[in-house]
């Protein structure tokens, strides 16, 4: 009797395996016909290939267990999360809302596939700085956040800064990308970062012994900072130079407050490195100043690194440039900033864009920030324009993966235009031929004329006037967002520094020495202007050349015995002078 009952219990789990197994197996026939369908639209050309508005699937983007098998099939992607734009823009706040550890990311975690040849941390196509990315994507999907954080630091001096204002080219290069939404990498490495933090991982770690050898670096922006964190943490005394009256550059007077905070993730960050033994100088007009000559600061040093950013701004040369309200993007932002951080805005030492009809000139983040920014003064309107054609809403045939994709996007600042104006600031196709003014030559106008742009016999576009489409749009404030050309001419001049075609500093990638010795460059005076997180990866780069060139044997310079007993000399009193002399006045 017990016989038959073990019999017919086992005959009933039996049953019940073959059932689950089978709803098992169509669900996976399921989400595998899904991944067939979307394959094979991609291939017949008819895939929207847009990161942001690929044909949403009816998947959960959040689920409290989260499966790690084959999650990028059972699950969709869920990135950054903004502010109601309604509350954020009457404020200086981040518009990114954190994201907090739980569900979402682990369910996002679980969409990266462990892929053949992840493209996501290469550097000609994805992160610059090589971020281990399938790793920390599994550690976070592990709750591993400790080991998750030690693999990101291994590779990413400021993942708080990259997680912000980073535009993730390693998400354009996302191997789930090529068929539908990639992983939502961005975020879940912000994610890390804030945790760590919040929990008190990042603790000062200064470095075990000195080497004697001393560095002078010139601009705190993020690849002087990256190189000044790396030269220290082997050993090296480094000083950062910085002629504004703080220490971050680009990330603390470029970027807005809302993008990136100054006091609780850039000077929180400074504040650290200063604790490990990185020495800050504000005020310090390198090259113009007397006290910070060039020359000093080779004699008082091992090795110079310059990382001055490209800080000269593309210029709009139309009749009417000189009159008042024309202004360089960069000196309406960075005042903005200051006057923020000093009283609140209450001081007034800012360009107030408040009752003001403002037309920015410019498409990219730069611009972005203008839009943003002159909607938190309370300006009246806000006009966008961009000399080029409309960016297309999916990959064009010459912008395939894994390139970063060049399509039409909706940033902080537009969704903030819309929503208090009633529609995209943006306008594409439009040259401007004239600013206009009045009789206090102030500006109160802009002439402009449509464009339409045509290939020519060589396959290049050449922009074209619409005839008859010339238009005034009024003004009181126009923000030139064009770009920038290059590095400020006066490292190059004192130090004798040879330039690019592009008036760069000229030093060869993977070396980063300039033709003066000792003399080294990174980040965009050498590259031109670019992303943070190249910036990052060249101060990392050119930190492990300097610290090749401090440490060198004798026995392997390749310099003239006179040039070699010079170095000598300079090295003894070098160690002689800082004997004698007194400390830099540090900031920190």
């Amino acid at each position: 009797m017990k016989a038959e009952e073990a019999s017919k219990e086992a005959v009933e789990h039996a049953s019940e395996e073959a059932d689950e197994q089978d709803e098992g197996e169509l669900l996976k026939k399921d989400a595998f016909e899904e991944l067939k369908k979307l394959a094979s639209a991609s291939f017949n050309g008819t895939s929207n290939q847009k990161v942001e508005e690929a044909e949403p699937l009816k998947r959960p983007t959040q689920v409290t267990n989260a499966v790690k098998h084959r999650g990028f099939v059972s699950y969709e992607r869920e990135g950054v999360h903004y502010r109601d734009p309604n509350v954020r823009m009457n404020d200086w706040k981040e518009v990114m809302e954190e994201s907090e550890p739980g569900p979402l990311l682990k369910t996002q975690s679980a969409r990266c596939m462990d892929c053949g040849t992840p493209f996501c941390h290469q550097e000609n196509s994805g992160c610059p700085l090589g971020n281990k990315i399938p790793e920390f994507n599994e550690l976070v999907y592990q709750n591993r956040w400790r080991e998750a954080l030690d693999r990101l630091l291994e590779t990413n001096n400021f993942p708080e800064f990259t997680g912000r204002v980073c535009p993730a080219p390693c998400e354009g290069s996302c191997v789930l990308g090529i068929i539908e939404n990639p992983v939502s990498i961005k975020s879940i490495e912000c994610a890390i970062i804030d945790k760590a933090f919040e929990e008190g991982w990042m603790v000062p770690r200064p470095p075990l012994k000195r080497t004697g050898k001393r560095v002078a670096i010139v601009g705190s922006g993020p690849a002087g900072l990256a190189a000044a964190d790396q030269l220290n943490r082997m050993g090296h005394t480094v000083t950062v130079y910085e002629r504004a009256d703080r220490i971050g550059g680009l990330m603390m007077y470029g970027v807005p407050n809302m993008k990136a905070d100054k006091v609780d993730v850039v000077q929180r960050r400074v504040n650290l490195m200063a604790q490990e033994g990185v020495n800050f100088v504000v005020n310090a007009s390198v090259g113009t100043d007397p006290l910070y000559s060039l020359d000093r600061l080779r004699e008082e040093n091992d090795s110079v690194v310059l990382a001055v950013g490209a800080t000269k701004p593309r210029d709009l040369s139309v009749p009417g440039r000189e009159l008042s309200g024309v202004h360089f993007a960069m000196e309406f932002l960075h005042a903005n900033t200051k006057s923020l951080l000093d009283s609140n805005l209450q001081d007034g030492n800012y360009i107030s864009a408040k009752g003001k009809k403002v037309v920015v000139i410019g498409g990219g983040d730069t611009g972005t920030d203008c839009i943003g920014t002159s909607i938190r003064h309370g300006c009246s309107s806000i006009v966008n324009l961009e000399l080029l054609p409309e960016p297309p809403r999916t990959r064009a045939p010459g912008n395939p993966w894994p390139q970063w994709p060049r399509i039409f996007r909706v940033d902080y600042g537009h969704q903030e235009a819309a929503t208090k104006f009633g529609k995209d600031p943006r306008s594409y196709e439009v040259l401007t031929k004239r600013f206009i003014g009045d009789e206090n030559g102030v500006v109160k106008g802009l002439e402009i004329v449509r464009l339409q742009w045509e290939k020519d016999a060589s396959g290049k576009l050449q922009r074209k006037e619409v005839e008859g489409s010339e238009e005034i749009i009024e003004a009181d404030l126009v923000l030139l967002a064009m770009g920038f050309l290059g590095p400020e001419p006066t490292a190059a001049e004192k130090l004798g520094l040879e330039q690019d075609n592009r008036s760069n500093i000229k030093a060869d990638y993977g070396r980063f020495s300039t033709n003066v010795d000792g003399v080294f460059a990174a980040g965009d005076c050498r590259r031109g202007q670019s992303l943070v997180v190249w910036a990052i990866s060249e101060g990392r780069q050119a930190a492990a050349q300097v610290d090749k060139y401090l440490t060198r044997e004798e026995k392997d310079l390749e310099v003239s015995p006179v040039i070699k007993e010079d170095l000598i000399k300079r090295h003894h009193d070098l160690n002689k002078r800082h004997q004698d002399s007194s400390k830099h006045t540090v900031m920190t």
